[in-house]
């Protein structure tokens, strides 16, 4: 926590302020007393989020719905003031650790009884979440908090009332949320969610804290190779309590309606007491202490230049258990305490990313006991190329994101493009040496348009340089570069909303009724990230407007993100679709400056012809 700075605020409402906890893409957090004494983390919005009505709006709905699941194992709302000029909730500060930092970082994993009660809990709270019409959405081991008292659910940054979402995994500008070890199917698909899915995300939060290992593997092989396994491969339970697998394997089907619901958990679940472990009980109190007397010490102490960072620890080389910074974490969790806001995730003031949830280390006990990889690091990542056409008009391209793994495993996925389909596939590892990697037979994991894909044919990728390397399959011959990875690939300067440029400047007849509409949002490669809305009038037989309106609304995965974004064709939104809307094909998009402003530009990839033109909304 650091001091509050010139331009910070003394009080917000009744809250008089201690400290400054971060700054995130979405506000301020402030630690805070309550006149009674009570402490609480207060978010403030930033300026240029308040000017927007359509955030207000959105913003004063998410914490009009948080206030109503009471804060029942979750943190509480305890004010707000969505209407001031900065608008601002406060939501109840909960002394303990995450999930995350006591099983991968001071402790291990939990004893099965601990588990059991665990699930209780959280079922428990997520029964009053969905009963208040909303869907966490973000539920994993960093969003849960251990206190004394039981767990807590934090971080209600993405969360989204139930009777307002259409768009499943995504938000409403069509960016995957979530993190990847811990999705459900349906939200890796971008299909719509219903408290089923938090259900199935509860139970690999209960796998991960009996085994400290993520049920689908962890990142290291690539977002979308753990996405693909949560949407088709069963769940990795090994070394899993057997009085733990019926529950949790219930909670990971891969239908949602075989699932449980959280009533039912609540309803058959027992609990134990003292839930946790004696040893680690007595830590969490006498730590839960210790930050009250540090956060006392700040309401009287002088002002302070921030602290430097201490070095990271080293990782531990074995699975001993650790007891390594419980006092920090506690801090920290000031932070994560706080994020019970509607609407936006607060950037930077979360709960870890360290560990299964995010890159960074682990524990012994996360270290999965998996075959070794025989991948060479100089080709783990992502490869790019273009196998039709030329670098800035390509008609057909192929990606490649390659992971660690045994061979005979399906490490590698490829994504293949052309102007008329999109196809996505896992395939296995054949050999690798150090400066040859061969890929062998493949299946199909998505196609645009539905059943149009073949399985991709026998590959091969040579080392060329560090980044760059020949792609062959069969005679096809290309020169594949490194490309982006990870869950943020496309380029900051293409996401947003742009409106189409009317064609030759001119405006057509009642302009208020026709939109062309192109949101790109962030999120990896295989996602829905970019939308397309139109609006124009019908006409009639004889092609003159009537005063009835066609409105068409599609989604397209990205397929590429080197030097242009590569995206496949459009998908159609069931909801917003006229039968006499026609879906697009493969297209590429990119940004040229024009007279000072950026303009985006789409291009079809089935032939030339002249872009679309696009301005920022």
């Amino acid at each position: 926590m650091d001091p509050l700075n010139a331009e910070d605020p003394v009080t917000i409402g009744p809250f008089r302020l201690i400290g400054r906890l971060g700054v995130g893409g979405m506000g301020r957090v402030f630690l805070a007393r309550s006149a009674g004494g009570r402490t609480v983390a207060v978010k403030v919005v930033h300026a240029e989020l308040a000017a927007q009505d359509e955030f207000r709006r959105r913003f004063a709905r998410e914490v009009a719905a948080l206030e109503r699941v009471g804060g029942t194992g979750t943190a509480p709302v305890l004010g707000s003031d969505t209407g001031a000029e900065l608008p601002w909730v406060a939501v109840g500060y909960v002394p303990g650790p995450s999930l995350r930092t006591v099983v991968g970082d001071d402790y291990g994993p939990l004893p099965s009884d601990s588990v059991r009660t665990l699930a209780s809990g959280l079922a428990r709270a997520l029964v009053h979440v969905h009963a208040a019409g909303l869907v966490h959405r973000d539920l994993k081991p960093s969003n849960v908090l251990l206190t004394v008292d039981g767990p807590k659910i934090i971080d209600f940054g993405i969360a989204r009332a139930v009777d307002t979402v259409t768009d499943g995994g995504l938000t409403s500008t069509g960016a995957v949320v979530g993190s990847p070890g811990f999705m459900s199917p349906e939200q890796v698909r971008g299909e719509k969610l219903t408290p089923a899915s938090d259900v199935f995300c509860l139970g690999s939060v209960l796998a991960y804290a009996a085994t400290g290992r993520t049920p689908f593997g962890g990142t290291d092989s690539g977002v979308h190779a753990t996405m693909f396994r949560i949407a088709h491969d069963e769940p990795d339970l090994t070394d899993l309590a057997p009085e733990l697998s019926g529950l949790i394997r219930a909670c990971l089907a891969k239908d949602p309606a075989r699932r449980p619901s959280a009533t039912e958990l609540v309803d058959t679940l027992q609990v134990t007491e003292p839930w946790l472990p004696a040893d680690l009980l007595a830590r969490l109190g006498r730590h839960a202490a210790q930050l009250l007397e540090t956060e006392a010490e700040a309401t009287t102490a002088p002002p302070r230049e921030p602290a430097a960072a201490p070095d990271p620890a080293p990782t531990a080389p074995t699975p001993r258990r650790r007891r390594r910074g419980l006092t920090a974490a506690l801090t920290a969790l000031a932070v994560a305490g706080a994020a019970a806001l509607g609407y936006l995730a607060w950037q930077g003031t979360g709960g870890g990313t360290g560990g299964p949830d995010g890159k960074g280390r682990g524990t012994g006990s996360s270290a999965s006991a998996r075959p070794a990889g025989i991948v060479p690091a100089a080709f783990l990542g992502a490869w790019e190329g273009v196998l039709r056409g030329a670098a800035d008009a390509p008609y057909e391209t192929s990606r490649i994101e390659i992971g660690q793994g045994a061979a005979g495993s399906r490490t590698a996925v490829y994504t293949h493009v052309t102007g008329e389909r999109l196809c996505i596939g896992r395939a296995v590892l054949l050999s690798a040496t150090d400066s040859e990697l061969v890929l062998g037979e493949a299946e199909i994991t998505a196609s645009v348009p539905a059943q149009r894909c073949t399985p991709a044919a026998r590959q091969t990728l040579r080392l060329r340089a560090n980044d760059v390397v020949e792609w062959s399959s069969g005679v096809a011959k290309s020169t594949f570069q490194r490309a982006r990875t990870g869950a943020a690939v496309v380029p900051a300067a293409l996401l947003g909303t742009w409106n189409q440029v009317p064609l030759g400047g001119v405006a057509p007849p009642e302009p208020d009724r026709w939109v062309n509409r192109l949101t790109v949002s962030q999120g990896p490669v295989g996602a829905p990230l970019v939308r397309v809305e139109q609006s124009y009038p019908r006409t009639d037989s004889n092609g003159d407007n009537t005063s009835e309106n066609v409105h068409c609304t599609a989604t397209a995965l990205v397929a590429a993100a080197g030097p242009l974004l590569v995206v496949g064709p459009q998908t159609r939104d069931p909801d917003s679709w006229d039968p006499d809307c026609v879906e697009d094909g493969s297209t590429n998009l990119r940004i040229v400056r024009y007279q000072g402003k950026d303009r985006l530009l789409v291009y079809g990839m089935s032939a030339d012809g002249e872009p679309g033109e696009y301005q920022r909304g």
